[in-house]
């Protein structure tokens, strides 16, 4: 009997996706070989990493990050439609691997995006994988949507956080999916030392003091009005939660809700699932405990997907 087709699931969520890439590796431990992949948002760019044989550096990255390399990925412009950009998040790609097209993966990567006119589901999987990226992790409010054949796209995570039903529909005969968003991402982090917080403020009024250059070299005279209005925005004394946690709070709430509907209907042969709740959406510097944590969790998965396996070649 053929051996089974052995689909994955990388789901999406923020920061945490960094914990794909230690489930992963518990994976290759034990010789379980993917034969496809379904992704999307954060999911996404560790899927096209791993597919293109980049994911150890992608991991050495990953380890090294602090405040000061998150910020340096954030390319603030403040247009329209997003506060970022986002083109130096998907370009990162081009450090880990030589892959620039789909055809170029060494697996079948699928990612998921929105339609953001009609709310339809888009799947991409030809052409440019890093055209693709930034319209799979395209955080509606926060990154720029992306066009792509006419159709403006952002996160796939807006109508599809956990595409089950993707990796089905493309043959796999038994379906691993790491499901990011089990926590509520709110959780209070009561021993966060004072240090560490004087360390985050330090970091923000930097950014701020960049992005106030900016704005002011920009528009001259009125760049001084600019600034008034963006110091207010990075205030650290306004008691109100920051807009960057509003919209990571209700993008991973939303994506609970829908998650939960949809493995009523499209459930994995195994669900696996880190528990990294309290990491907000820029906490991509807590990197070794999310990796770390999607190992443990992708371990205690192995005997679950031995045992789909074996009851698969009966």
């Amino acid at each position: 009997m053929a051996s089974p087709t052995i689909g994955l699931v990388l789901g999406s969520g923020s920061s945490r996706g960094w914990a794909h890439i230690g489930v992963i590796e518990a994976l290759e431990n034990h010789g379980i070989e993917i034969s496809v992949i379904t992704a999307t948002s954060a999911g996404s760019f560790i899927a096209a990493s791993y597919a293109g044989g980049g994911l150890n550096s992608v991991k050495d990255f990953a380890l090294g990050m602090d405040w000061r390399r998150v910020l340096s990925y954030l390319d603030v412009a403040f247009p329209r439609s997003g506060f970022i950009e986002g083109k130096k998040i998907a370009e990162l790609l081009q450090r880990f691997t030589n892959a620039s097209d789909f055809k170029d993966l060494s697996i079948p990567v699928h990612m998921l995006a929105t339609d953001m006119l009609t709310g339809e589901q888009i799947v991409l999987s030809e052409g440019s994988i890093t055209e693709a990226l930034r319209a799979s992790m395209a955080v509606p409010g926060l990154l720029t949507p992306k066009q792509i054949d006419g159709r403006w796209l952002v996160d796939g995570g807006v109508v599809n956080p956990l595409p089950v039903d993707v990796c089905r529909e493309k043959g796999a005969d038994i379906v691993i999916a790491v499901d990011l968003n089990s926590e509520r991402i709110t959780k209070a982090r009561i021993n966060e030392n004072l240090a560490e917080q004087q360390k985050n403020l330090a970091r923000i009024e930097k950014k701020r003091l960049e992005v106030v250059k900016t704005w002011v070299k920009r528009y001259g005279s009125t760049g001084n009005a600019m600034s008034k209005k963006i110091d207010q925005w990075f205030s650290r004394d306004e008691p109100s939660p920051h807009i960057f946690d509003v919209l990571g709070s209700s993008l991973n709430i939303m994506q609970k809700k829908i998650e939960a509907t949809n493995l009523m209907t499209h459930a994995p042969d195994i669900l696996i699932q880190p528990r990294l709740g309290d990491m907000k959406l820029f906490d991509f510097h807590h990197a070794e405990r999310a990796i770390a944590e999607g190992f443990y969790r992708g371990e205690q998965a192995i005997p679950g997907i031995e045992e789909k396996l074996k009851q698969f070649s009966q």
